[in-house]
């Protein structure tokens, strides 16, 4: 049988316990191309650029 706590973990204990478990939003960066919001270091999904060049190719928007 595995060893059991003798006395309940005060809130503050377990509060800084967990104090870095929170979540963090998204860091977003604007396409140098088409200044659309994407994840940095991504390629966009807008125009499909990577740091000046066309990754990905996309069809026009009529």
């Amino acid at each position: 049988m595995p060893p059991q706590p003798k006395r309940k973990l005060s809130h503050g204990r377990q509060h800084r316990r967990r104090n870095h478990l929170a979540l963090t939003p998204t860091k977003l960066v604007a396409c140098p191309q088409c200044h659309a919001l994407r994840l940095p270091h991504t390629v966009c999904p807008e125009c499909g650029n990577y740091r000046g060049t066309e990754v990905i190719a996309q069809e026009k928007k009529e």
